[in-house]
């Protein structure tokens, strides 16, 4: 399969995940996304760009922060996940943000056209970040800020699925890797062009049942070339049965540990 069927399959495996959160909206997903507005000081009547904006979590709050005479222009590229954010939208009669489906990656803006540009927790899903990152500068006006936010590369249960797949021969990308550390995001954007770079990390994690953390967790870990499609079902179960083994020996009182360590990362034009 050539590079470009891989990254299709991909963006499609994305889009096909999002689209079934159907229930995206928690206490979690809100409170881990906020702490990004905190740091890139929104003001009235800014134009915001508000990057795989999913459900509207960090849209509307931007709206009704820049309020009338300011604008939120929100990119995804799941249907699904942008029916629940036009709900609320209608839900709150917010006329000062617009809805765009459409792959971030490819959309494109004039220069200069925002005052901020806003992503959370979703550039590690892009093909190429870098050259993302490269776009959002040339959409920001002089002065601007952009901010994403991006969970460490120890999150998520990545070490634990890597180790695992590792020992049965498979080898996985870990999709927190490129934004994984505040060195790897100051690089990235220090690479764009960016100046003034602030990095700061919060804890999200939570401790979940046995039951709730055996659930196979390894479906995010190989973002473009996906190796588990290809093995047998057999091998799958034995990477499953492994995995459950070793989350029930992580045990506690309290349950089992979700490590989340969160990285909002800002830099100015």
């Amino acid at each position: 399969m050539c590079s470009n069927q891989y990254e299709q399959q991909y963006k499609q495996e994305v889009i096909d995940f999002f689209n079934s959160r159907t229930s995206y909206d928690n206490h979690y997903t809100i409170r881990r996304t906020l702490p990004l507005l905190e740091l890139v000081k929104l003001k009235k009547g800014q134009q915001i760009l508000d990057i795989a904006t999913g459900t509207g979590i960090i849209a509307i709050p931007t709206a009704q922060i820049v309020g009338s005479e300011g604008k939120v222009i929100g990119v995804d590229f799941s249907s699904g996940m942008l029916e629940q954010a036009k709900r609320k939208i209608e839900e709150l009669g917010l006329q000062n943000i617009e809805l765009i489906e459409a792959d971030a990656e490819y959309i494109d803006f004039h220069d200069e056209s925002f005052d901020v540009i806003i992503c959370s927790t979703a550039i590690v899903y892009f093909t190429d970040i870098p050259a993302a990152l490269q776009k959002w500068y040339r959409f920001l006006k002089q002065g601007g800020i952009v901010g994403f936010s991006a969970c460490s590369q120890e999150s998520c249960e990545a070490s634990l699925i890597i180790e695992i797949c590792a020992k049965y021969g498979i080898s996985l990308t870990n999709i927190n890797e490129p934004t994984g550390t505040h060195h790897k995001c100051q690089n990235l954007l220090r690479e764009a062009g960016f100046k003034d770079i602030q990095v700061k990390s919060e804890q999200f994690g939570f401790y979940r049942s046995v039951e709730k953390a055996q659930e196979w967790n390894g479906g995010w870990f190989h973002p473009r070339e996906n190796p588990l499609l290809q093995i047998y079902v057999e091998q799958m179960q034995e990477l499953q049965a492994e995995y459950r083994q070793k989350i029930e020996a992580m045990a506690t009182d309290q349950g089992v540990w979700y490590e989340n360590m969160t990285i909002f990362a800002t830099g100015c034009k």
